[in-house]
């Protein structure tokens, strides 16, 4: 990826040896890293290397009287302004200065401090604008102009505010192992941002899955991601997730790609496993049997903060655990609790934020024993 702003804007941390330098370098470091774990081979899955992000945030900075995007600083406090970002997908990149353009053409800029996309890799495209100011009328008017003149819908978000023109989600379409799914993103939740990094985590996945069979529990489900392809490789999928707006998402994206076999609970972890241990009664699971359910195999996709140490020994219990994370020094402080009942059998980098320090990781785990 060549970008005029390298060395200057602090989205990119690693950029001056190229691609393969920053990947081979990410690589070594987590060998290293994973070894008293793991000495096997780790599979490594590239990003494209540029145009590779679906979702992207820029603050709004006003200037002589007219407005740029900006991004922080890598060296110091400040902002750098830029007029174009080669991370962001070739939709977003078109769209990006055309939205400036009607934005002042329109004179709605004032206050606006921020604008986040939101893109699928068929071009369809939310933008949220955001304000230091209550939006009118006079701005919904002009908003809807605008979404008509650049063929996209646009949220409107000041405090305690959110203006809606057209639909506050996309729809995407990934393709794994020749298998077509699609996914409503809901703007301002959480969505991988490089989609077809997302496919090669998915398939990974779905490999290590493979010839286990039974039922599967899964943890942070998110708006089913993972969990709508993995329900093809058990007989039913029971899945947690303590935000509403994801599991709503999540059950729209069932219907979407017509799966049947996956329940979604809206709880936390720890409610989950009171639950299961019979400690307390949740109305939400007042229609899950739990005992129908043969549970071998457990997945879990954790925030930054990965699990806790009441986590890990829950999913301990289970034969087989498949552990994506997008933290990798929360993931050793896991592995730490996680190997001493199982043995590592398969480990993968996910390239999916190129030019900085951040990989996404993959840990196949086999209880001690079983193999």
């Amino acid at each position: 990826m060549d970008c005029k702003y390298f060395g200057e804007c602090g989205a990119c941390k690693l950029y001056d040896l190229g691609y393969e330098a920053q990947l081979l370098q990410k690589l070594e470091i987590n060998k290293k890293r994973f070894s008293p774990f793991y000495t096997g081979e780790i599979s490594v899955f590239r990003s494209p290397d540029s145009h590779y992000r679906s979702r992207s945030e820029f603050k709004i900075w006003h200037l002589d009287g007219d407005i740029h995007y900006g991004m922080n600083s890598l060296h110091h406090k400040g902002v750098v302004l830029i007029d174009e970002c080669p991370q962001v997908n070739e939709h977003i990149s078109a769209l990006m200065p055309k939205l400036l353009q009607e934005i002042k053409k329109e004179n709605i800029e004032f206050k606006l401090f921020g604008a986040d996309f939101l893109s699928t890799s068929g071009g369809e495209t939310v933008v949220s604008l955001l304000y230091h100011r209550r939006l009118d009328e006079s701005w919904h008017e002009l908003a809807k102009k605008i979404a008509a003149n650049l063929g996209i819908y646009i949220i409107g978000r000041s405090r305690k505010q959110k203006i809606v023109v057209g639909q506050d989600y996309v729809t995407e379409t990934l393709n794994i192992d020749s298998q077509v799914y699609k996914f409503k993103h809901i703007e301002n939740s959480f969505t991988q941002p490089n989609p077809r990094v997302n496919e090669q985590m998915i398939s990974w996945s779905l490999k290590n899955l493979s010839d286990i069979g039974g039922d599967l529990l899964e943890l942070y489900c998110g708006a089913g991601n993972f969990t709508i392809p993995f329900a093809s490789r058990f007989d039913k999928v029971l899945a947690t997730e303590i935000s509403k707006s994801s599991i709503n998402a999540a059950k729209t994206n069932m219907l979407l790609n017509k799966v049947g076999n996956i329940e979604f609970v809206r709880m936390s972890v720890e409610e989950f496993v009171q639950a299961l241990d019979g400690f307390r009664e949740f109305r939400r699971m007042k229609d899950t049997d739990i005992n129908a359910y043969n549970i071998n195999t457990i997945f879990v996709d954790p925030p930054r903060s990965g699990m806790d140490e009441a986590s890990c020994a829950f999913a301990s219990r289970y034969e087989h655990i498949l552990y994506i994370s997008c933290n990798p020094e929360t993931l050793v402080r896991d592995l730490e609790m996680l190997t001493k009942s199982h043995d590592v059998l398969d480990m993968a980098v996910f390239d999916q934020f190129p030019y900085t320090h951040h990989v996404e990781m993959g840990v196949k785990l086999v209880k001690k024993g079983l193999l």
